[in-house]
């Protein structure tokens, strides 16, 4: 490799090196002297986080749980056993939602009862 190219290649992450080393300032991106305060979440800051998680996840299985209905029916083709996995997999689906809408209120009895 000849010097030329080897220079072009090594040049960028030497620079970068040497601004680090000489001016530690601009690796912290002016977080010298500033305090680093680890910001803790209150109870009811984690129980939003909650909520939002749960009735994601609630609706997301729910909807997966309806597509799969669908996908019985369609495919039952008359076929007694299949169409009564479809209508279970449609009542998963109804559960599921309903948590999903109750997750709320849940969250607000959970909320009460820590104190929160």
């Amino acid at each position: 490799m000849s010097r030329n190219r080897w220079a072009r290649r090594a040049g960028a992450p030497i620079a970068t090196v040497a601004l680090i080393m000489f001016m530690p300032e601009a690796a912290f991106a002016g977080s010298i002297g500033s305090p680093v305060v680890d910001a803790a979440k209150t109870l009811p800051q984690v129980i939003a986080g909650l909520q939002t998680w749960i009735m994601g996840i609630l609706a997301a299985l729910a909807t997966l749980f309806l597509v799969l209905a669908g996908l019985y029916w369609a495919t039952a083709g008359g076929d007694p056993a299949q169409v009564d996995r479809a209508k279970a997999a449609l009542k998963n689906a109804l559960v599921g939602y309903g948590l999903a809408v109750l997750a709320p209120v849940l969250l607000s009895i959970v909320k009460g009862i820590v104190g929160g």
